[in-house]
Formats: structure tokens, C-alpha cells, sequence
């Protein structure tokens, strides 16, 4: 148990560390590029790879009608 939260302390600490950095390089605080990415980016990431989802759904359920063997 120790080991695991050795490395989600490690990965937290990586992404802050990236997002602080990411934000000085831009010009921004933490909190605008915080806001930015889980107000903005990650919803359209959602909603965008579940529209993604939906699509190939769609087009497997077209293809398996279209190739059926005749009978």
C-alpha cells in the first residue's frame, strides 16, 4: 500500500509541476490554466471521444448489416 502511494504522490506531484510550468510559459497563473483545462478541454475531450463512440458504433452495426452472407 505504501508503494502505491508513493506513486500516485509522484504523479500528482508531475502533473502540478507541469501545469506550474505550462502556466509560466504561457504567461498565466496555475489556477487559469487549471480552470482552462478541466473547465474547457477536458469536457470536450468527453463529450468528443463519447460522440467518437457512438460514431463507430454506428458505422460497426452498418458494416455488419451490409456484409451478412445471403441465405
Amino acid at each position: 500500500m505504501d508503494r502505491l502511494m508513493d506513486i500516485v504522490n509522484f504523479v500528482y506531484a508531475y502533473c502540478t509541476d507541469f501545469v506550474i510550468n505550462i502556466a509560466n510559459i504561457l504567461g498565466f497563473s496555475y489556477y487559469e490554466i487549471n480552470t482552462f483545462i478541466f473547465v474547457f478541454l477536458y469536457p470536450i475531450l468527453v463529450v468528443g471521444l463519447t460522440c467518437l463512440f457512438v460514431i463507430q458504433i454506428l458505422r460497426l452495426r452498418y458494416w455488419k448489416k451490409e456484409t451478412q452472407p445471403l441465405k
